[in-house]
């Protein structure tokens, strides 16, 4: 049985969502709360498998309950709120920043019937979040260094310091001969966090271009980008027909669509039928750097539901790029990484703070340990 622990200060959300819950056989309600603060206290009496809480509620809302949360007590986090729609992208990145691992829109007229529409979705949502692994936060991990608006040049011998403070990339003039000419990455659950733990440690001027595949519910990839945009060095695009790639900027598909590549490795996005449920999907942009860049590409899968990527990073493997699984300790679902470790398409098994290093030593930007 699935313990939850609702924390909502809406007596009729309270109640309505603790009835669906209630009504399945898997999971039951074990406690409720009307704010952070109340929650708080009844976490460790009653040590929930997965913590649903809403954003706005009085003495603490859901961000600052969210950052506590994984600060003390680390547990899976469903923010259900009627204040992560579409138009509250910021919200919803800074709750996934905070440490939150899912993102569930409330019924916006909070009737009894919206309620039980949404039950099959909520209920499997809570059933994932069940299985996932989160990690202890320090507060000032939550407020993240980054390398925004510093373009480290090839000259600069001054050390960018990386927030953990145990890895420091050094700048040389070396990078310029790397054989490394693209770099791919694959995400679904728990993907904007590992993007952004990886991508905050690449400089500015990151000598090759990076195309990410990030499963994402629609309308939700603006939002991405500018959070992403906000807290990285890097630029960030939606990835347009005929582009050419460009090093230091990180490229996306446009929603809806495949990302491939025509003969001249230009960006060729594509309407064609979902691979296995996903569009975008991370095996077939895989398999189209692969097809174009063979060995001078590098594949990245991270935590992710399901299997998708891991055939595509076979297919990288095959032709002779490095390819890196990010490794079951970090990962908030090892299901598309351990799919790729299964079939032997990752090199190199890694966790999430290790891959940034990697790269920037495989471009050419050596870096030492403290």
């Amino acid at each position: 049985m699935i313990k939850v622990l609702l924390v909502e200060d809406s007596a009729i959300a309270k109640i309505l969502l603790t009835r669906l819950i209630n009504s399945t056989t898997e999971m039951m309600v074990v406690g409720t709360a009307s704010s952070g603060v109340e929650g708080l206290e009844l976490i460790p009496k009653l040590r929930p498998d997965v913590i649903c809480t809403d954003l706005h509620m009085p003495k603490m809302d859901g961000l600052q309950f969210t950052s506590e949360v994984m600060t003390n007590y680390p547990t899976p986090i469903l923010v259900i709120s009627a204040s992560v729609q579409v138009e509250d992208t910021r919200n919803v990145f800074l709750l996934l920043q905070a440490g939150a691992v899912d993102i569930f829109p409330k019924p916006r007229a909070g009737l009894s019937n919206e309620y039980d529409a949404i039950k099959s979705e909520l209920v499997n949502r809570i059933k994932v979040l069940s299985g996932v692994k989160v990690f202890r936060r320090s507060k000032s991990s939550l407020n993240s260094v980054s390398l925004k608006d510093k373009d480290v040049k090839e000259s600069d011998i001054t050390p960018v310091i990386r927030k953990n403070k145990d890895i420091i990339p050094v700048i040389n003039s070396s990078f310029s001969t790397s054989v490394i000419k693209i770099i791919t990455i694959g995400s679904s659950t728990g993907g904007p966090q590992a993007l952004l733990e990886l991508l905050t440690n690449l400089p500015s001027n990151f000598p090759v271009p990076i195309v990410c595949i990030q499963h994402i519910s629609e309308g939700f990839l603006q939002g991405l980008l500018d959070w992403l945009s906000y807290n990285c060095a890097l630029k960030f695009r939606i990835a347009q027909p005929s582009e050419i790639p460009q090093p230091g900027v990180v490229y996306f598909p446009p929603e809806k669509h495949h990302l491939e590549l025509d003969h001249q490795g230009r960006f060729f996005p594509t309407s064609s039928p979902p691979l296995a449920g996903h569009r975008p999907s991370v095996t077939v942009t895989f398999q189209a750097i692969a097809k174009f860049y063979r060995n001078r590409a590098i594949g990245v899968l991270l935590t992710g539901m399901g299997r998708d990527g891991a055939d595509g990073l076979l297919d990288l493997y095959k032709a002779g790029s490095l390819t890196i699984a990010q490794d079951e300790n970090t990962s908030v679902v090892f299901g598309m990484p351990k799919e790729a470790i299964t079939l032997g398409a990752a090199e190199k098994i890694l966790p999430i703070q290790e891959i940034a290093p990697l790269l920037l030593q495989k471009v050419g930007i050596p870096y030492f340990r403290s």
